[in-house]
């Protein structure tokens, strides 16, 4: 049996055992009025005759408990000095951490409706993103401001809202086990899509915890040779102790793209209806992308108080204490395109190894090792809370082959290191709640990225009406980065280069206004960039000489009238060159939907739509042979929308969707749906998912 099936017959056991659930409980309401909660969990779930008999005595022994029986053992306290005690209350809480010092940051355990019909991961932040229509094929924001940085492995970008890195990984603390399953399907059986989830946590101890997470996001395609599948898998550890903690873990990612370049004629799609989009021409149909990748790393501090422990301090946040720590990372990725058949061969102008088939492969590591020590002169959140100073080495290697009659011109290719070596330092503290601030600093002393430098500087001013909050926030940061090695040397069967760029220079600085009691946030991003590089219409490296600046301004304003939710976000941006940095001059997300009254008690159903556009500009084109987004300049691409239509419920830690996407699809005349060029969005599927959490 595949992986799939079983995958099929899990979620349906689970609608199973919830619809009967569901059912028993609402017979009991028809016959007696309301439920006898003596007949179930505290999460709803029917107790057996042997359950609730234990039950009923360990209440007895609570109400007359007997002096012969020995007093179970407190539970000891989660001594750690990351967490408050509003934190450590929580039943679960989950947090990130950061590979520079090993610090944290909260994140919120992702149970809740809101948003929850956003099942594309990047289209869940800010106004969306451009993508080729297929599920695991490649995709770009809209937003010039939230593009993936290229610092590190440039030739896996257009897939990064699917990989998962250290800094994104979740680790959780929980009272009792967690988990979470979440699975959703749409569209016919040819052309299905599919995504899966799946996290386990749990406590070995108050301080000490473990978590597995698998994802897999695929689909069949809706046009030929469209076939995607990118997973991750997970294990993470955190010790989250009174002097000592440490976070550390194994990720795995890998992805299988069948890559179709597109549409031969975007006619078939604008101005004819095919019913059935399989026979539309493509341009690729026995190419593809692979990528595999893993990261082993490990971070860890060890805090030294500078005075002595009183016994009713639980942990040492608010003593003056010295932190040393260490921090490992090693990731490697391959990457390999393949091509075959005579149909694919002349899609591209060059053949420099093979003119019959094509597989090109390029794989790079990257071991950073780095120390660091911190102070905290007073307590964490005091005026100077945690000041942090450390060094590092980064040591990369990267293959690719060059044949012999090819490297006067293009390098010996084979195995290619640097190491590069850097200090850094970071400060931070907060006045009361009024005000926090931080800073940073990271400079290359040696080797490949010498001089390269990043300094960052942060501040958020806070007042309040009623005590609840209003928020201004404004950020800088100054930055000097050598190019990506894959920009300046590369050799392929079809695409070649051997360039001697400029180091970049950025200057970027944003500021927002937030007031989250009115659903408000108006903020800006500007920035300016010498000697910007970027893929041209030939889809090959170029730096452009000169000054790039891109403007963005964004709102974000959300209205409740009873139980309507008019939520909206309205982006702004300008290019100084959209030749350099093609942007659109307004994108927008809005979401309309009813939040039924609560049924029962237990039950909520929101009903609504989801609608996006942006206006007419020249969008990217996407090269599948190098996995880059290029500037092309054939043809603008916007100015539709696209509505999808959804309900979405939660009963106790279950949710379920039901989804029409992109209903509009060939209903209003305008068929124009591309975000990026020859690439059309999937007409209307119907989707179906559901997320279960569990706790036992």
């Amino acid at each position: 049996m595949t992986n799939k099936s079983m995958k099929h017959i899990f979620v349906a056991l689970l609608l199973v055992l919830t619809a009967g659930n569901v059912m028993l409980r609402a017979q009991m309401r028809d016959r007696r009025g309301t439920i006898d909660d003596s007949r179930y969990d505290e999460f709803g779930m029917p107790l057996t005759e042997s359950a609730r008999m234990l039950r009923d005595m360990h209440e007895e022994s609570e109400a007359h408990p007997d002096s012969t029986v020995k007093e179970r053992r407190p539970r000891k306290p989660l001594e750690s000095f990351y967490f408050d005690d509003s934190m450590r209350s929580q039943r679960i809480f989950a947090w990130g951490v950061s590979l520079d010092n090993n610090d944290i940051h909260s994140k919120v355990v992702d149970t809740l409706l809101n948003n929850f019909q956003l099942d594309y991961k990047f289209m869940r932040q800010g106004v969306g993103s451009m993508y080729l229509g297929n599920l695991g094929g490649a995709t770009v924001p809209i937003n010039y401001f939230e593009r993936p940085d290229p610092a590190n492995f440039s030739f896996l970008r257009s897939w990064d809202s699917y990989l998962m890195t250290p800094e994104r990984l979740t680790f959780y603390n929980t009272k009792i086990p967690y988990s979470r399953i979440s699975y959703e399907m749409s569209g016919q059986r040819k052309i299905e899509e599919n995504l899966f989830n799946a996290i386990l946590a749990h406590n070995i101890s108050p301080s000490t915890s473990f978590g597995l997470e698998y994802n897999a996001d695929g689909t069949k395609g809706m046009y030929e040779n469209q076939k995607a599948l990118d997973r991750y898998f997970t294990a993470n550890f955190a010790h989250t102790g009174k002097r000592y903690a440490a976070h550390g873990g194994y990720i795995y990612n890998v992805g299988d793209i069948h890559e179709n370049g597109g549409i031969l004629d975007d006619r078939d799609v604008t101005d004819t209806i095919f019913p059935l989009t399989q026979n539309i021409p493509v341009r690729l149909t026995k190419s593809g992308n692979l990528y595999k990748g893993n990261t082993f790393f490990v971070t860890q501090s060890y805090g030294i108080p500078l005075r002595k422990q009183r016994e009713d301090e639980l942990t040492i946040q608010e003593i003056p204490s010295v932190f040393i720590g260490q921090s490992t990372e090693f990731t490697k990725f391959r990457k390999t395109f393949y091509s075959s058949g005579a149909g694919d061969m002349a899609y591209f102008q060059n053949h420099y190894i093979n003119n019959e088939g094509t597989r090109d492969s390029i794989s790079q590591s990257l071991l950073d090792l780095k120390f660091f020590a911190q102070v905290q002169p007073y307590n964490r959140a005091g005026i100077l809370g945690v000041f942090t100073a450390g060094a590092g080495n980064e040591q990369a290697n990267y293959y690719y082959y060059v044949p012999l009659s090819y490297q006067s011109s293009y390098g010996d290719g084979g195995q290619q290191k640097n190491n590069s070596t850097y200090v850094y330092g970071n400060v931070n503290g907060q006045v009361s709640r009024y005000a926090t601030w931080d800073a940073s600093l990271k400079y290359y002393l040696l080797g490949y990225r010498s001089q390269d430098f990043d300094i960052r500087g942060h501040i958020q001013l806070s007042a309040y009406l009623s005590d609840k909050p209003l928020q201004f926030d404004a950020a800088v940061r100054f930055s000097l980065r050598e190019p990506d090695f894959w920009t300046q040397q590369y050799f392929s069967n079809h695409y070649a280069w051997s360039n001697s760029f400029s180091k970049e220079a950025t200057t970027h600085m944003n500021a927002k206004f937030s007031v989250p009691m009115w659903g408000l946030e108006l903020g800006a991003d500007y920035s300016m960039t010498k000697d910007k590089i970027y893929y041209d219409q030939w889809s090959t490296p170029r730096q452009h000489d000169g000054m790039l600046n891109v403007l963005g301004v964004y709102l974000q304003k959300d209205f409740r009238l009873g139980g309507f939710h008019l939520n909206h976000r309205v982006l702004t941006q300008w290019s100084s060159d959209q030749q350099v940095a093609p942007v659109p001059s307004v994108s927008a997300f809005f979401s309309y939907y009813y939040q039924v009254p609560r049924i029962r008690g237990v039950l909520d159903v929101c009903i609504g739509i989801d609608a996006r556009y942006n206006t007419k500009y020249f969008a990217f084109g996407y090269n599948p042979a190098i996995g880059q987004f290029y500037n092309q300049r054939e043809k603008e691409i916007g100015g539709y929308p696209y509505l999808d239509a959804f309900v979405t419920a939660k009963w106790k830690r279950m949710r379920i969707l039901v989804k029409a996407q992109h209903f509009n699809a060939n209903l209003l005349g305008d068929q124009n749906y591309f975000t990026v060029l020859h690439n059309p969005v999937n007409r209307l599927m119907l989707k179906m998912g559901i997320s279960w959490s569990f706790y036992d």
